[in-house]
């Protein structure tokens, strides 16, 4: 085969609304896939790059170009999870036809983002984007803005801060204290953005997924994994319940922000600790049990360690200095917990980088 028309549909359109399963291969196909899709939805912009590309494989056709389409599709979980998934039918089709080129075939920039992934894997001749055309009227923006807000990835990013922050404010009205309305709002706008912004619905999502799998699996990190999730809420109710106290005793005024911080890392760094290391020793077990090497994992957990170690040595410094005569421990015991902290950690990270160092040099002799 000389040309491969791919259609990318990363959210999974097709899948979710018309019940098929990719990969769609030949014009046939497409078109049967397509009309489905428009049927359950003709709103749906997917079913344009559908046409869009079946136009380009005819186009190709009657140069007397080899050519064959395929439409790819992702997860509704649009992120890690969908990318892997087009990656994988990607390379299961790449090994059952002998392709040299492809045109990549979207309906918007979202979709592109694939581009890098499918050029690594297959030359990219050219990218069409179909786009549909729409009467530039204000009847028109009302009907795309309408549908702009009816799709979750836009309504969660929009609705979702200004809805906690009337509940909030509401919330304040009830309980006669206006006043906190302001700090609570900018503490769950602040959360909010932060999840975004690290992109923690990507790796929440990927997390329950294999959360999922290790259920069908029969897997014990389905157990870990569930026990660490706990002993991760125990940990910031413990740094919670830290700060809660000095914060009522003296007022963050009196303490300041990096003492409340510190201490809530005092608090919960060991039950955080905790939590990672019994979602490595699920999947240590389970690669043992499959057989697969296990040394790699492993030393993480020498490196959740060290990393917990600094940590706990460093708040107890800190909280050593700024609650001189109020902290279990004086400055000078202080600084020897920090160093004796530093010393532990780098002996841990030693050992890890062994761990690791040998898992690659038996890794490179099979090679």
């Amino acid at each position: 085969m000389q040309t491969l028309v791919i259609c990318i549909d990363r959210d999974n359109d097709i899948g979710e609304k018309a019940g098929i399963k990719t990969p769609v291969i030949g014009r046939e196909n497409n078109i049967e896939a397509a009309v489905k899709l428009a049927t359950v939805d003709p709103e749906d912009s997917d079913t344009n790059t559908i046409f869009g590309g079946i136009k380009v494989l005819d186009d190709l056709r009657k140069r007397g170009v080899d050519a064959e389409i395929v439409s790819l599709a992702g997860d509704k979980n649009v992120g890690v999870i969908s990318d892997q998934n087009i990656s994988r039918q990607l390379d299961e089709l790449l090994l059952e036809f002998d392709v040299k080129s492809s045109i990549f075939i979207s309906d918007g920039a979202e979709d592109e983002t694939l581009v890098p992934i499918v050029q690594s894997r297959v030359k990219i001749d050219s990218v069409q984007r179909i786009v549909v055309m729409q009467s530039a009227n204000l009847e028109s923006t009302y009907y795309i803005l309408k549908h702009a807000f009816s799709d979750p990835k836009i309504s969660q990013t929009f609705f979702v801060p200004i809805g906690l922050a009337a509940i909030i404010y509401s919330l304040s009205l009830l309980a006669n204290y206006p006043e906190g309305a302001i700090v609570g709002i900018l503490i769950a706008v602040g959360i909010y953005m932060l999840y975004r912004g690290f992109m923690l619905d990507d790796k929440l999502a990927l997390f329950f997924d294999q959360m999922k799998s290790s259920i069908h699996s029969g897997k014990i990190t389905f157990i870990t994994y569930l026990s660490a999730v706990l002993v991760g809420i125990i940990a910031t109710v413990q740094g919670v319940v830290s700060v809660w106290a000095y914060y009522v005793e003296g007022g963050i005024w009196y303490y300041g922000t990096l003492t409340l911080f510190t201490l809530f890392i005092n608090s919960s760094v060991i039950w955080y600790v905790l939590a990672g290391l019994v979602a490595n020793t699920g999947k240590v077990i389970d690669r043992y049990v499959n057989g697969l090497p296990v040394k790699k994992s492993v030393s993480h957990a020498f490196f959740i360690t060290s990393v917990g170690s600094l940590l706990w040595g460093a708040s107890m410094y800190l909280l050593s200095i700024t609650l001189d005569g109020e902290f279990v421990i004086t400055p000078e015991s202080g600084i020897q917990y920090f160093v004796y902290s530093i010393i532990l950690a780098f002996i841990l990270s030693l050992i890890g980088i062994k761990i690791s160092l040998d898992t690659i040099r038996k890794n490179r002799m099979f090679e």
